[in-house]
């Protein structure tokens, strides 16, 4: 079951403070990951305790998860993962503002809210200017990842991406896993439901190509 949180009510406008990489984590220079839509988190202690040479960052816009996940956190002695609330695109707006040198070096939006109906598109987290605003927080050929078992939606993000000219798909056969943020091939808790359905998982990676000017 999908639990659906309208990401354009004012609710959400007033957003978390954001400390600074080097305020967060333990080894700051490690390359570091970002997780739009973590959910309860799972997915991301899994991949922080088995890949200590990266660090993992999680936004949720689901205030009891990320709750839940953040007092998990706080009983566990875990460096290398940090947990945010609110809205993904205003979270990005306040990050360039007030930390415009700090970047990403990867990026995953994995089965993100649907929206089915035409009207609430505008909801959907993968819009032009939310990936404007990602780019600037991304280094230059850094890999971004989508996944959804919504073909419709996937074929929308994808058309997205695609259309930025910021972006260029990458063959997934081609990637090294030993360089990626998770090569152990971790699942989240919504494929491991879409498998266990037989649902069709829809995947991409795309690589930063360049600058906005």
């Amino acid at each position: 079951m999908r639990q659906h949180v309208n990401p354009l009510s004012k609710y959400f406008q007033e957003i978390e403070s954001i400390p600074q990489i080097d305020q967060i984590f333990k080894y700051p220079n490690l390359p570091t990951h970002l997780d739009i839509g973590c959910a309860s988190g799972k997915f991301l202690f899994q991949l922080a305790e088995h890949n200590k040479n990266w660090n993992y960052l999680g936004i949720e816009i689901r205030e009891k998860l990320i709750n839940n996940a953040k007092c998990k956190l706080n009983k566990e002695e875990i460096d290398n993962l940090y947990f945010i609330f609110g809205n993904a695109d205003n979270l990005l707006k306040n990050w360039i503002h007030k930390y415009p040198d700090q970047s990403f070096n990867s990026v995953s939006i994995n089965f993100p809210d649907p929206w089915f109906k035409k009207k609430h598109h505008k909801r959907r987290i993968i819009q032009a200017e939310f990936l404007n605003k990602l780019a600037l927080l991304m280094t230059t050929d850094s890999l971004l990842f989508i996944k959804s078992d919504v073909e419709d939606l996937f074929k929308y993000m994808d058309s997205a991406i695609s259309n930025t000219l910021i972006f260029e798909k990458v063959n997934n056969k081609n990637k090294n896993p030993k360089g990626i943020y998770n090569p152990s091939r971790i699942k989240t808790e919504r494929e491991k439901y879409a498998i266990s359905k037989n649902f069709t998982i829809h995947e991409s990676t795309y690589k930063k190509i360049s600058i906005i000017v």
